[in-house]
This record gives structure tokens, C-alpha cells and sequence, in this order.
């Protein structure tokens, strides 16, 4: 009898809890939202405009990543334990697959200095144009050890300069950043990840301004 009571008892308050909208009777659990993340805000001042020879225009490509990189998880590596496995937090993510949040970073950092356009803009450049092409080859925080991680970027940026109906290659170069965590986990991973980001794209600038 006190047993049927409790099943009845149970099932009652799971009929009220659904048709109210209610918590409680310790039923329902409300599964917890990952927190997404981004590279921020980017410059939120404008740059001082230059009295010397403007720059000239540069077409950015989209950002190419492997299939392992194509999500929206924050992954990380445990290089004292076995580095040659991705694996994801559970509650934490990008708004973005990393290849737009790199792309959309090296638009707004690059674009500060000269015009910026994407090969799908509908504004036609000069035929002598650069192209940007770059393709992420590591986004991931590296563990050292259970305490201390990285946030390590790859990536290989490759230019190339319109011609005779076809691109010709200009230049090309692989770029290796690593930023220290602030904190062993999936907050320290973004911030080091950002970090090192933005280093790799001031050193992709830097090298596009060097080429002839």
C-alpha cells in the first residue's frame, strides 16, 4: 500500500511539474548550459590614420582547417599523457568553428591598416592583387602537465598575386605560436588561444608587408 502510494505520489508530481513548468520534487534536472566563447571585442579604438604610402589592397581567403577542427568545441591536448588525442570540454564551445574566428580576427587586425576583401565581396581588386590564404593546422590548449598548459596555434599562410587568368604563388610560410594558461582549464585555454591568435596574425602581417 505505502509502496503504490509513492508511485502514485511520484507520477503526480511529475504530471504537475510538466504541465506547470515548475521545478521542484527533485524529478526534472535543468542540464547546464555550455559557456561559448569568442576572441572578444577586438580594437575598440580606431587606428590613427598614416601619412605615408597607403597599403596596398589585400583579398583574404576563407580560413582552411581539418575536419577535426571543423566544431565548435574547445579542445585540448594531454601531451604527458597521450598528445595525439583531441578531446573536448564538455561545457564549453566557440560561437564559431575556429577557421571564422581566425579569419574574422585577421580581417578586423589587418583591415585596420589597409583595405581588406574577401575573394566573395563583389568588388573586383586590382588583377596584381595579393591573396591571403591560410590554413589552421593546430588549435588546441597543450597540456604539460595537469597544472600547466598552452594555447598553441599553427598555421600556413601563403600568397599569391592574380595573372593570366590564374594566381601565381608569391610566398609561403609556416608560423608556430604558443601562449602561456592562465589557469588550467577551458577559460585559460580561450585566453591563451586568443593570445596566440593575435600573434600569429601580427606576425602574418608583418610578413606580408616584407614581401616585394
Amino acid at each position: 500500500m505505502i509502496a503504490n502510494y509513492a508511485r502514485l505520489t511520484g507520477a503526480g508530481c511529475l504530471f504537475a511539474l510538466v504541465m506547470l513548468g515548475l521545478p521542484g520534487c527533485g524529478v526534472l534536472q535543468t542540464p547546464a548550459r555550455a559557456v561559448v566563447y569568442d576572441f572578444g571585442p577586438g580594437a575598440v579604438v580606431s587606428p590613427a590614420a598614416s601619412a605615408g604610402t597607403p597599403l596596398p589592397v589585400l583579398v583574404l581567403a576563407d580560413v582552411e582547417s581539418p575536419a577535426a577542427l571543423d566544431t565548435t568545441a574547445v579542445l585540448y591536448r594531454l601531451n604527458y599523457s597521450d598528445a595525439q588525442q583531441l578531446r573536448p570540454y564538455a561545457q564549453a564551445r566557440w560561437s564559431m568553428p575556429p577557421a571564422q574566428l581566425v579569419r574574422q580576427r585577421m580581417r578586423e587586425t589587418l583591415g585596420q591598416q589597409r583595405a581588406v576583401l574577401p575573394q566573395a565581396d563583389g568588388v573586383a581588386p586590382r588583377a596584381a592583387a595579393l591573396t591571403l590564404r591560410v590554413a589552421l593546422e593546430e588549435f588546441s590548449q597543450l597540456f604539460e602537465a595537469a597544472d600547466r598548459s598552452t594555447g598553441l596555434v599553427r598555421v600556413r599562410a601563403t600568397l599569391s598575386q592574380g595573372g593570366a587568368g590564374r594566381d601565381q604563388l608569391v610566398a609561403q610560410r609556416s608560423f608556430v605560436v604558443q601562449r602561456d594558461s592562465t589557469s588550467a582549464d577551458a577559460a585559460g585555454g580561450v585566453r591563451a588561444l586568443t593570445a596566440a591568435t593575435d600573434a600569429v596574425i601580427a606576425d602574418i602581417d608583418q610578413w606580408v608587408r616584407q614581401v616585394p
